[in-house]
């Protein structure tokens, strides 16, 4: 799991120092809006998808002026009509990428998705094509807060926990898909504030490439990140501790 942790660490680390909050809270809002029109409730303990994004929201440390906002726009009649969309492909080294988005325009999006792959040494693929490789795993990071590896595991004994890594002070916790609120609520009981907690897709075998190709998919996966209509970017790059020396 250690090269997903890591290229999550470096995830976390940006959005835990992000100073363009106002786009990573209209990213969420979307994904709130879409949660609450397709669970058809505005209450998280009856719609699951809900809860999970609005956990999201709140380790963004997304105001709940906001977060109501984005519910009564998803249970508004009239308002802009917003959709899930999956892009997969390859990017530099033949790495897989998935790219889920929201958005309100599929055409548009489709087009400046694929843009962005064929741009940076990728290539957009049909549905399909590498998404068999990836599992949803609910992913939580943390800043240590003083806490050690064995008193965290402790502390989430009853979520179905597959790893814990810790990556220069922060720790990357990855479970079952179904333990996210699980964490989420040990955590609260200690007064932790997670940097991020979603379900993410998770490959499940990584792959290792050299130097210049890694500098390449970072890029691409960065631009992938900025877009305003994409929600999450999975990939199975494996980052060795030899190439991060080098990045």
């Amino acid at each position: 799991m250690s090269g997903h942790s890591k290229w999550a660490t470096i995830k976390h680390k940006k959005a835990a120092n992000d100073s363009k909050k106002g786009k990573i809270w209209s990213k969420v809002a979307k994904e709130i809006t879409l949660a609450v029109r397709e669970g058809g409730s505005t209450d998280p303990s009856m719609n699951a998808k809900l809860r999970v994004v609005i956990m999201k929201a709140k380790a963004a440390n997304m105001p709940n002026d906001n977060i109501e906002r984005a519910i009564k726009k998803g249970s508004g009649e009239g308002a802009e009509a917003i959709e899930e969309m999956i892009y997969e492909g390859y990017g530099p080294g033949g790495v897989a990428i998935i790219v889920e988005t929201n958005t309100d325009n599929r055409n548009r999006t489709a087009a400046e998705i694929r843009a962005l792959f064929s741009k940076n040494g990728g290539n957009m693929g049909e549905a399909g094509c590498v998404g068999w490789q990836f599992k949803k795993k609910s992913v939580v990071a943390i800043t240590d807060n003083g806490i050690t590896e064995d008193e965290l595991m402790e502390l989430v004994l009853d979520a179905d926990v597959e790893d814990i890594e810790n990556d220069d002070g922060m720790f990357t916790i990855t479970a079952s898909m179904e333990s996210l609120a699980t964490i989420v609520d040990a955590l609260k009981t200690k007064d932790i504030d997670p940097i991020s907690a979603e379900i993410v897709r998770i490959a499940d075998n990584t792959m290792g490439i050299s130097t210049s190709d890694a500098k390449k998919v970072l890029k691409i996966l960065a631009l992938f990140d900025d877009h305003d209509d994409v929600a999450s970017v999975a990939t199975n790059l494996e980052l060795t501790d030899e190439v991060l020396a080098e990045l």
